[in-house]
């Protein structure tokens, strides 16, 4: 035996366990989910029976199923874009720091760090109607949980201060990576810096800009705890999102086949969202 098949088979060896977790802790609870949302199973309905497709079915007919779909797919595409736009900017603020990038770094990982449920009950205190900051500083009375118009912006605008750290961290990443030469060419050239951003830092940025997209987007469509803390999907659902509305009907009217399609119907949605930024990925590469 080579040294190169000796090679693989160690690092077989090694990655075997790994494996066996993952298919224990994955594969297994996913096969069970989607045998489960074949069958009509609840609580109140008896002993659990084979339906094939039924639940699926059901979801395309479901309204409430849509205004999930809609509300997720709305504070996905907003909160990523600004998160994108802010992230981006904070990572060329932190670039050109210099000496000071440590104290920066310190007070822009702060949000980050904040575990997201103590962030949604923070938020949920400066967003109260009678006493909260935001409205003392606005001077004005505005019930931000409470409004259908203003209750998942008020959850947009709190996953945007949790996230954006995140997202600056990545793209600075990007940014380091790129070589310095390049800009001492395009000074020598008589670049302008608005044309060197364009025509340079962002073409180069592409690939690490793909991965925070395929990140962010994947996190904010699967999105639960901010919401669910903030508001609990109300206003009359205005903020319930799939993953609320899957819980909803798992544990609360304990419908574990239909709960379980919809769980089903989230992993795929995700699934798809994670091959399309990947083909994305690989173009840009």
């Amino acid at each position: 035996m080579n040294l190169e098949a000796r090679r693989r088979r160690t690092a077989a060896a090694f990655l075997v366990p790994a494996g066996l977790v993952l298919v224990l802790v994955t594969l297994l609870p996913a096969l069970g989910v989607i045998w489960m949302s074949l069958e009509q199973r609840a609580l109140i309905r008896g002993a659990p029976r084979f339906i094939g497709l039924d639940n699926y079915f059901r979801i395309v007919g479901d309204p409430r199923f849509w205004n999930a779909f809609g509300n997720t797919a709305y504070f996905a595409a907003i909160s990523v874009t600004l998160e994108l736009a802010l992230g981006l900017a904070v990572a060329l603020l932190l670039f050109r720091a210099g000496r000071a990038r440590p104290l920066l770094y310190a007070m822009v990982l702060v949000p980050w760090a904040v575990p997201t449920i103590v962030s949604a009950r923070m938020w949920e205190w400066m967003y109260n109607a009678d006493f909260g900051v935001l409205n003392y500083l606005l001077g004005r009375q505005f019930n931000w949980l409470g409004s259908p118009l203003l209750a998942l912006h008020a959850a947009i605008l709190m996953d945007v201060w949790k996230a954006t750290p995140f997202v600056a961290m990545l793209l600075l990443a990007g940014l380091q990576a790129i070589p310095r030469d390049l800009y001492l060419a395009a000074a020598v050239d008589g670049a302008r810096p608005l044309k060197v951003f364009v025509r340079l830092t962002l073409p180069l940025l592409a690939p690490v800009i793909s991965v925070v997209l395929i990140f962010r987007t994947i996190d904010a469509f699967r999105v639960f705890d901010a919401i669910y803390v903030l508001t609990g999907g109300g206003p009359a659902n205005t903020t319930e999102t799939l993953s609320i509305y899957t819980y909803k009907v798992l544990f609360q009217t304990l419908e574990f086949g239909y709960g379980s399609a919809l769980a089903v119907v989230v992993m795929l949605t995700v699934g798809l969202a994670a091959v399309l930024y990947s083909r994305m990925l690989r173009s840009v590469s």
